[in-house]
């Protein structure tokens, strides 16, 4: 009897609605997972769980922000923020478009050119965000608010340490 109360108990536990961390059988595109992109709008609605039936559980304000997407589910991807909360978006509130923030305390050098001979171009504070145009392997080209310089990979959320574009 005690054998048939276990296994009715397994067959009556609840599967989960959506995707869990790992399950690959979930995964709505070809593109790596995890990966940085941005918010495309200034209004974006994070969701407990992939669809419109599940609460909004905060608001960002802000367009171009960097995220992170962790997991995919049909239309919807499960992203991380900076700060390292989680949520569910409706993918086409996201950008391809890469950007990063600025981690390091207090005031990071952005140089006018990969050798960082050339001097200062600007320096920029904490949480400033940054559009990205290049990395290699130490460094990122960036604009920031009409300012062009090069910037120490470490000192950004956004872009991965072994991640090289152009």
């Amino acid at each position: 009897m005690i054998r048939f109360l276990c296994f009715l108990l397994i067959l009556v536990v609840p599967q989960p609605l959506y995707a869990e961390e790992g399950n690959e059988n979930f995964r709505s595109t070809t593109f790596p997972l995890p990966r940085f992109v941005s918010l495309r709008a200034d209004e974006v609605y994070v969701r407990a769980g992939p669809g419109k039936k599940y609460p909004v559980e905060w608001v960002f304000k802000k367009a171009s922000l960097p995220v992170e997407i962790i997991l995919e589910y049909e239309n919807w991807r499960k992203i991380k923020d900076y700060e390292g909360q989680s949520g569910w978006v409706h993918h086409s509130l996201l950008s391809g478009k890469r950007t990063a923030i600025v981690k390091a305390d207090g005031y990071t050098p952005v140089y006018k050119s990969k050798s960082r001979n050339n001097g200062l171009s600007v320096k920029l504070e904490q949480k400033v965000v940054v559009e990205l145009t290049e990395c290699d392997r130490e460094l990122c080209k960036i604009n920031a608010a009409g300012f062009v310089g090069w910037i120490e990979k470490s000192a950004l959320w956004g872009v991965y340490v072994h991640e090289k574009f152009d």
